[in-house]
């Protein structure tokens, strides 16, 4: 039998009988060897004398027991209501030791529960996020083709309403893939590998997905970087962060104006500014511009999801940077990331 499965009533009285036993076959060893009854007389005291002590001992132990049980349980009862403060005043004695132990898991699991709860607060607002941004393009493609299966339409207008079919479709394959991206960084799906690899060509990377709609708006776009500046960072991911930042650029430029794109190192970040001319950002806005889905209430008729910014911010935090904003309203913006060269 296990040690740790007697019963602690058990393992007293058999230590109680095992000193009697042990005591009286000393005595009658005694005894034997030398023939005084005053050894029998003095051994059988003294057994007695030790029978009692050790009989009071368990009394005390197990009353000590109880107690320390009952404190340890109402310790306990009061971590399962709630109570954050677990009060013990003895740091000495092995009750305060458990009670200390008990105090740091408290904390430990109402942190993780409190960490669960905004988990689960930032799941329900992204659903909630995700089902307004859908539902407008959905309504969009029902109420066409309702009317394309209702209504007897010329061909000029079914050519229409087939082009408004696709463009809404478009919209709504952008705004999937954004949101793909945007849900796999937040739960932690992406990984980033920084090498230490040329920025240059990661901005190379970036550039190539806004030439077509910066020369469709005939908007200069002028790139001042060192190619031979090398830092650790995960190209593939940069490269979409700083895209978001350039197409934003290019989509609240008006046409004819210009992007500027400049790299300088400095000690401890490489900073990369995309300036751009265009309608800029209201004092009041700047703190909002980052949030996910955040769209002003004037550029609603721009296409896009209000997901760019709060991507590239993600991104580039995740590899030790951060992202700064300068605007002025008809002026223009200026985006600064700064990347760790280290």
């Amino acid at each position: 039998m296990k040690l740790s499965h007697i019963s602690v009533k058990t393992l007293c009285i058999s230590t109680l009988a095992g000193m009697t036993i042990t005591m009286t076959a000393a005595t009658v060893l005694l005894y034997i060897f030398s023939g005084s009854r005053n050894i029998l007389v003095a051994g059988g005291i003294l057994t007695l004398c030790a029978m009692l002590w050790n009989f009071l001992l368990i009394i005390l132990f197990r009353t000590r027991l109880t107690v320390f049980v009952t404190a340890l349980c109402d310790v306990i009862d009061h971590m399962m209501c709630g109570e954050e403060r677990i009060d013990f005043t003895d740091s000495e004695t092995q009750f305060a030791r458990i009670c200390h132990r008990l105090s740091r898991f408290y904390q430990i699991s109402q942190k993780n529960k409190y960490k669960l709860d905004e988990e689960r607060k930032e799941l329900q607002m992204l659903v909630s996020d995700i089902s307004h941004q859908v539902r407008t393009p959905v309504s969009n493609l029902k109420m066409v083709t309702d009317t394309l299966l209702e209504k007897n339409v010329t061909a000029p207008q079914r050519t229409e309403f087939l082009q408004g079919i696709r463009s809404q479709t478009d919209k709504l394959d952008f705004l999937i893939q954004a949101l793909v991206k945007t849900s796999r960084m937040e739960v932690g799906a992406v990984s980033l590998e920084k090498k230490d690899v040329p920025l240059f060509g990661t901005l190379a990377a970036a550039m190539s997905g806004i030439v077509y709609s910066a020369e469709k708006k005939h908007i200069t776009v002028t790139v001042d970087c060192p190619q031979e500046l090398h830092l650790p960072h995960d190209s593939k991911w940069t490269a979409e962060a700083v895209f978001n930042l350039l197409d934003n650029a290019v989509k609240y430029t008006p046409a004819g104006g210009n992007i500027r794109v400049t790299v300088e190192p400095w000690e401890m970040y490489a900073k990369l500014d995309i300036a751009d001319t265009g309608r800029g950002i209201p004092e009041s806005s700047l703190a909002s511009v980052f949030r996910r889905f955040y769209r002003e209430e004037d550029v609603h008729d721009e296409p896009g999801a209000g997901i760019g910014l709060y991507l590239a911010r993600e991104i580039i935090t995740k590899q030790g940077g951060y992202i700064k904003v300068v605007s002025e309203v008809q002026k223009g913006s200026v985006f600064s990331v700064f990347l760790p060269v280290r």
